[in-house]
């Protein structure tokens, strides 16, 4: 039982099980933002008021292909926003720790080990190095 209460509350479940709360929300909220204003505004230049109620009957069976529409726009909104907010944000973080990693070093041309480019020797196998200019 200890083991999986460790489980339970270990850092990656509830910081997911928070992600997947927050998430849930956030797609009710584009959602309803999509049904609430982008529809509306399609349906003012479109002539159709709303999505979400157009079907089409075969044999009396109804395919409410609006509600589809709908949720198509929601799915691009989201997508679009996590995309423009949240992905390339990190993305252009993350390249530019990369190349503050890789302007600090290079390798030594001996033993191909990292050595910072100031350095006038290197540690690993001493061997004597011209130093580069940062």
């Amino acid at each position: 039982m200890e083991g999986f209460k460790k489980f339970l509350l270990q850092g990656n479940l509830v910081q997911l099980a928070v992600a997947v709360v927050i998430g849930a929300v956030f797609a009710n909220l584009i959602t309803a933002f999509t049904e609430g204003f982008i529809t509306p505004l399609i349906g003012i230049f479109g002539g159709i008021p709303t999505f979400g109620d157009l079907y089409f009957e075969i044999n009396g069976s109804r395919f409410m292909y609006g509600a589809f529409v709908d949720a198509l726009i929601s799915f691009l909104i989201t997508a679009a926003i996590l995309y423009f907010f949240v992905v390339m944000p990190v993305g252009k973080l993350l390249e530019r720790f990369e190349k503050a990693e890789e302007a600090t070093t290079r390798a030594c041309p001996r033993c191909l080990g990292d050595v910072p480019k100031k350095a006038s020797r290197c540690g690993q196998c001493t061997s004597e190095l011209t130093p580069e200019t940062v």
